[in-house]
């Protein structure tokens, strides 16, 4: 075959087409990147909700809690001995019904379980609805006809101590907080004007209108924010020591009953004369003319400092629903803004429970222990789920400063405004405080912080009693019956 012919045979050929290529590179990087953040946000939504179940499951909008109930009777709220403080059982409805047999001395600190929840009851609430009964237990239940028991909740509070400090703060509007230094365990919690949690259905719509100023339901202790008056001498104190830590020794002060700086006066309470006092009988009289005199010469860099290691202005380590303390010190504090705060007046407010967690890093040489309620968490067999042991929250001061103001506080009781204390089979430490809320009729209210033995803590308690007057009339007492329960002393 010539060439010719070759060529016009290929020429008759149908000519392939030319394919043209579609870049797919930007779509496949497209589609990774989708799959990926896709793949992530799963491992995220997984991740977060199996840390915070609980959260979740308390959610209100979460029917779950619904179906829990359904299927589970609510487990009971116990005491450090096995003291039921809170259990379910079925009406004459049908429906569980929650009882309370201690009534109104733990209903801030057990709180409530219908019209939404408080306390131990918001708390546990992921425990109490679930049950962890063994699946032989459950067929026994299913064939009974009846629900299966949920978890229950062994708490650190110590019925005698809770009953003391109720029956102590008697009538009068206040709050108690009971603590273990050492461990962190909250041991009693009470809050006065009270409800009983039995009677919440019925008593709803009256508790949450009364326009009375008694606020039932807030929990003192944990909600509660109070001008601290001289317990916040313990701040100041440590932010002077801070400033000044070779000059403790040598402070001196005369005092007349009145400090005046800059055109502006502070009295000591009563307008009582003190004379000459050093570091220790400033804080042991609570004078506040001293310890205006000691405000001003601390430097605002080291009292935002103390402040800040000591919690004021932000969250607590507390579970329980909580009002953050405050006190403020900026560059635009005046002089006689600085005096007030020095003492513990002004704007300054702060919680029982902010004041508790103070006095036991004094206690605890310095180390925070994470405070808590919740010991253990039980099956209805008795089977241990849960438990929670002492966990260290934060170091707030030295072992050295904690050694100094633990002296001070000795002096308060031997020496000072909390004599009532003195003289016991036990040692104690601390500090009293009046603190004004009414500029112009002087009112105050009655504060005690300390702890016992002084040398060795093992229980300490802050108290509040609202418009009582001097903490060492009013709260001391009230420290010195918890103080002799804990202690055995009759």
């Amino acid at each position: 075959m010539s060439e010719e012919i070759i060529k016009e045979e290929k020429d008759r050929e149908p000519k392939k087409k030319k394919v043209k290529k579609i870049r797919s590179y930007p779509i496949v990087v497209l589609t990774v990147f989708y799959v990926v953040l896709f793949g992530s946000m799963l491992v995220y939504i997984c991740n977060y909700s199996s840390k915070n179940k609980q959260v979740l499951l308390n959610n209100n909008y979460n029917t779950r809690q619904q179906i829990l109930a359904k299927q589970n009777t609510r487990g009971s709220i116990l005491s450090r001995d096995g003291d039921v403080l809170a259990y379910s059982q079925q009406g004459e409805d049908g429906k569980d019904v929650r009882i309370y047999p201690y009534k109104e001395e733990f209903a801030h600190v057990v709180g409530y379980a219908s019209n939404g929840k408080s306390g131990l009851e918001a708390l546990t609430n992921y425990y109490l609805i679930n049950t962890s009964a063994e699946l032989s237990e459950k067929v026994e239940y299913d064939l009974e006809g009846k629900k299966y028991p949920g978890d229950n909740v062994i708490t650190s509070l110590d019925v005698k101590l809770q009953e003391v400090a109720f029956n102590a703060l008697s009538a009068r509007k206040g709050a108690i907080v009971v603590s273990d230094p050492k461990t962190g365990q909250i041991l009693a919690m009470v809050s006065k004007p009270d409800f009983d949690p039995n009677m919440i259905q019925e008593q709803w719509e009256s508790l949450i209108n009364d326009n009375s100023g008694n606020a039932m339901l807030v929990n003192r202790a944990t909600q509660g924010l109070y001008p601290p008056g001289s317990t916040f001498k313990i701040v100041t104190s440590l932010a002077y020591l801070r400033e000044h830590p070779d000059e403790i020794e040598k402070y001196r002060y005369s005092c007349n009953g009145r400090f005046t700086y800059d055109g502006e006066s502070i009295s000591c309470f009563h307008g009582e004369n003190h004379g000459s006092v050093d570091f220790y009988s400033s804080f042991a009289k609570s004078c506040n003319s001293s310890y205006a005199n000691m405000g001003l010469n601390i430097s605002r860099e080291t009292f935002n400092r103390t402040l800040d290691d000591l919690m004021f202005n932000k969250d607590i380590p507390v579970s329980l629903s909580h009002s953050k303390s405050s006190a403020e010190y900026n560059k635009d504090t005046t002089s006689a803004s600085v005096m007030q705060l020095s003492i513990g007046q002004g704007t300054t407010g702060v919680s029982p429970i902010h004041m508790n967690l103070i006095t036991n890093a004094v206690a605890n040489g310095g180390v925070l222990m994470k405070p808590y309620l919740v010991t253990e968490i039980k099956a209805a067999d008795g089977k241990v789920v849960k438990s929670y042991s002492p966990e260290k929250s934060k170091k707030l001061m030295t072992e050295e400063e904690a050694e100094i103001l633990t002296k001070m506080m000795v002096q308060v009781v031997e020496n000072g405004t909390a004599t009532k204390l003195k003289g016991l089979s036990y040692t104690a430490a601390g500090k009293t405080g009046s603190a004004e809320f009414n500029t112009f009729t002087s009112d105050s209210h009655a504060w005690f912080t300390g702890f016992a033995p002084a040398e060795d803590p093992e229980i300490s308690v802050t108290i509040i009693v609202e418009n009582a007057g001097s903490g060492g009339s009013y709260a001391v007492p009230i420290a010195k019956r918890i103080f002799d329960a804990y202690f055995g002393v009759e």
